[in-house]
């Protein structure tokens, strides 16, 4: 926290902001697998509103940004370097200024796609706007505040980063990782909610009282859409 880049008092609240962007943003994709895939029903409501919410956090997270920016450049001191060499780059070194203006172009889209309701409230312009706002913050969140703050080190050096090949799939099997757990959890959580999980009758082992399970047939799925077709 010694770092110039990381020594501000916005730097929290920017942290929250984002958090209430990108969690939410999960949320509702995870809602619609869920309520398509299983028997769990999750009205559009829910989730429109909690897109509402994303479009307010968005808002505060981008006016902080903005503010943070204002303050560095028109302070114009020694500690405008990290900010500059992420945003401009500095003395040729620019390997994270394409990062960070693809996360800040997600985020902006994704804050319009929020805040106007006729696309806030369509499926694929809503499923858009999530994904672009986990890319984006993802992005913001790794390459933008950890990797500036050491560049320029104490003796003024750049030291450029990147990802490499190993890191990604590393960071890909975490995910993937996480991605199970929640499954497993899943599978024990809906049958709940459902009244379908019940005990046998030794009184020990657990009984599913849907043969089903928790997942329905792909022939159930498309003869619900084509009942909302029609």
């Amino acid at each position: 926290a010694a770092r110039p880049f990381w020594n501000a008092s916005i730097l929290a609240p920017r942290f929250l902001a984002s958090a209430f962007c990108s969690g939410p943003a999960g949320m509702i994709l995870m809602f619609q697998v869920i309520r398509k895939w299983t028997k769990f029903k999750i009205k559009d409501e829910a989730i429109f509103k909690i897109a509402e919410l994303i479009a307010y956090a968005m808002f505060i997270n981008l006016f902080l940004l903005g503010a943070e920016v204002f303050k560095e450049y028109y302070s114009d001191t020694a500690h405008l370097a990290p900010m500059k060499y992420l945003y401009q780059g500095l003395h040729g070194h620019a390997d994270l200024v394409s990062y960070i203006w693809t996360a800040t172009l997600f985020n902006i889209t994704a804050f319009f796609l929020f805040l106007i309701p006729q696309t806030r409230e369509n499926q694929i312009t809503l499923n858009i706007g999530c994904i672009l706002i986990f890319i984006g913050v993802y992005i913001e969140k790794g390459m933008g505040l950890v990797i500036p703050g050491f560049v320029p080190d104490v003796l003024g050096d750049f030291y450029e980063y990147s990802p490499t090949g190993v890191e990604m799939l590393v960071t890909l099997g975490i995910w993937a990782t996480g991605l199970l757990v929640f499954t497993m959890l899943l599978r024990i959580a809906i049958p709940i909610m459902n009244g379908d999980f019940h005990v046998s009758e030794d009184g020990i082992h657990p009984h599913f009282g849907d043969e089903l399970f928790i997942v329905r047939r792909v022939e159930e799925v498309e003869e619900e859409a084509d009942l909302l077709a029609q």
